[in-house]
This record gives C-alpha cells, sequence and structure tokens, in this order.
C-alpha cells in the first residue's frame, strides 16, 4: 500500500505516471494552436507597425507584439490600424488578405479581407 500524501495539511492523491504525462499532453496541445496565431516578420511598407522592429526589408515583432497584417482601405473588424498595418486586438479572428473576389471555403468576406471562421 502506497503511503499518503500530504499537502498543506491536506491529503493528495497520488496518481499514476501516465496520468502525469496526459495531463501535461493536454496542457501543452492548447498552447501549440495559440503559437501558430503569434505575430509574424512582414515585409516592410513604410514605418514597422507599433510593437515591431525594422529588419533589412521586414518588421520582426517583438516577443509581446500582436500579429499585423499588411492594410488594404479599412482594417477589418478586431483590428487597429497603425501605418500600413492593422494590428490585431485581443481575441481578434484569423484574418487574411482577400485575393480575387472570392475567400476560400471556412472564410467569409469583409472588405478586402477574409475573416476564418469559427
Amino acid at each position: 500500500m502506497k503511503p499518503d500524501i500530504y499537502l498543506n495539511g491536506n491529503r493528495m492523491i497520488a496518481l499514476p505516471f501516465y496520468l502525469h504525462f496526459l495531463i501535461l499532453l493536454f496542457c501543452i496541445i492548447p498552447l501549440s494552436s495559440y503559437a501558430d496565431s503569434l505575430a509574424q516578420p512582414l515585409p516592410k511598407s513604410g514605418f514597422c507597425p507599433s510593437g515591431y522592429l525594422s529588419s533589412g526589408d521586414y518588421c520582426v515583432p517583438r516577443h509581446d507584439a500582436p500579429p499585423a497584417i499588411e492594410k488594404q482601405g479599412f482594417c477589418p473588424s478586431g483590428y487597429i490600424s497603425s501605418g500600413n498595418y492593422c494590428l490585431a486586438r485581443d481575441q481578434a479572428p484569423t484574418t487574411i488578405l482577400k485575393t480575387g473576389r472570392f475567400c476560400p471555403s471556412g472564410w467569409l468576406s469583409s472588405g478586402n479581407y477574409c475573416i476564418k471562421r469559427d
């Protein structure tokens, strides 16, 4: 029989090793999808947007910079203007520039942009 484990005077349950692994795995998977939405370098068009640094022909995001897209007309919903770019605000939908007249399947048209459906 395994001994009881106590933390701050409260009895804790000892978990089998594989449960620790599964808990860790389910905590990491959501972070990988979050990482896909992080800011990426952009081709430089005039001054870099707020939170980005100039590096040659690119604007490189600082560690806390929001995602940005090239501005074509008005910024889409969920984005704010910063020079020639649109910066994502909290919970802004994934947005790309529209090429042609239609957006790809699973995306909605919004002016010059396509916004990914949830």
